[in-house]
């Protein structure tokens, strides 16, 4: 029987992206456009969300932090994320968030595409919540708290601004130093979209009258970041930091004003702010509000919260995004993920024709 050949004399390659090239890349498109983009394709995929098979993340905790597996498929497309979250990392030099992840083709299983998501995550969960936010805020939304200035914070700045016309920035961390690098990141940026940052004393101060409230704190515990008296009528709240068992920012008594919006259902019951409040409390899954099934904010005094806790979805879109975008420029790179076989059943080949040629390689460095 004659061996198929569509593989078989060319090497099987995957696309793959570094961290350090998918950097070059949103420098090079502009974060701003990437966002922009991203934000688009994570609103046409929730535009089809009955296409794909869905499930919540698998998480593995520790007393450290947890590590989380998110798949999620359409009928051309398998991709997964592989990511973390250790609040404790910066003391040893590594990230609180890392993540990688990968694209294959669901008729063949083959890999096509492998990337770095630490920087594509930030990248996503602002375009997210800008996405919902143009949905839930009160149109004509200018100013905005920013309760948590780590690696999130950059990017949710710039997505707010960027997309929603956000001119007012107030910023708040408990670590100073935070605030006044989110400040120095910001700074050469704010011109382009005729914005103001202060760094505010306190939450209470950065919350004032302001239209837009988002929390992205990274302590794994059950905090109040932001207390039910602080919340105005009218605001909208996006609350990005309660991602995880045991991990929350916000009041219950807050959840009880608010109209809220979430992902994936099943999964924000268990990580996000809602499991803090009974298995019958109401909430609106965001893609029924992008399709017309469903309302968003119905009043300009109504409280509208965003409960994210960042969904396997807009991992899929993203992937697509910034695999369309470095095919484009320029920065791809190929890496050999799966063999190349004369007889794809052969496999146990490689080892027979490698140990051939360690054994001749050896031979000709005597004889040399």
């Amino acid at each position: 029987m004659a061996v198929p050949q569509s593989q078989s004399s060319a090497r099987v390659q995957t696309d793959f992206l570094s961290a350090s090239d998918a950097a070059r890349l949103v420098a090079h498109v502009g974060v701003a456009e990437v966002l922009r983009l991203m934000t688009a394709a994570v609103e046409a995929d929730y535009g089809r969300w009955q296409d794909f098979d869905k499930s919540a993340r698998t998480a593995a905790h520790s007393a450290s932090g947890v590590i989380e597996l998110m798949p999620v498929a359409d009928a051309h497309d398998y991709a997964f994320k592989y990511v973390n979250g250790h609040p404790g990392n910066p003391r040893l030099g590594l990230p609180t968030v890392m993540a990688f992840g990968a694209l294959a083709e669901v008729a063949t299983g083959m890999p096509r595409f492998v990337s770095e998501l630490t920087l594509t995550t930030a990248l996503r969960t602002a375009a997210t919540s800008a996405m919902a936010a143009r949905r839930l805020a009160r149109a004509g939304s200018r100013s905005m708290a920013l309760i948590g200035n780590g690696s999130q914070s950059e990017f949710q700045a710039l997505a707010f601004m960027a997309l929603l016309g956000v001119s007012e920035l107030r910023l708040f961390d408990i670590d100073p130093a935070a605030s006044q690098k989110l400040m120095r990141n910001l700074q050469p940026l704010l011109p382009q979209f005729g914005a103001s940052a202060t760094i505010a004393a306190g939450v209470q101060q950065a919350v004032r009258g302001a239209d837009i409230v988002t929390t992205a704190t990274a302590d794994k515990t059950r905090a109040t970041v932001l207390p039910e008296r602080l919340a105005e009528p009218g605001m909208h709240i996006n609350a990005v930091g309660g991602d995880c068992p045991g991990k929350t920012e916000l009041e219950p008594g807050l959840l009880q004003r608010a109209q809220v919006f979430v992902e994936y259902e099943p999964q924000t019951r268990i990580e996000g702010e809602l499991q803090q409040m009974p298995a019958g409390f109401a909430v609106t899954e965001l893609w029924r509000v992008v399709q017309g099934l469903a309302p968003g904010r119905s009043s300009p005094q109504q409280i509208t919260l965003f409960d994210s806790v960042g969904f396997a979805l807009e991992d899929y879109s993203a992937l697509r995004t910034m695999h369309a975008l470095a095919r484009r420029t320029g920065l791809l790179s190929q890496i050999e993920l799966v063999p190349s076989l004369s007889d794809p059943k052969d496999l146990f080949a490689m080892v027979a024709q490698a140990q051939t040629g360690q054994v001749l390689g050896l031979h000709q460095r005597k004889t040399a």
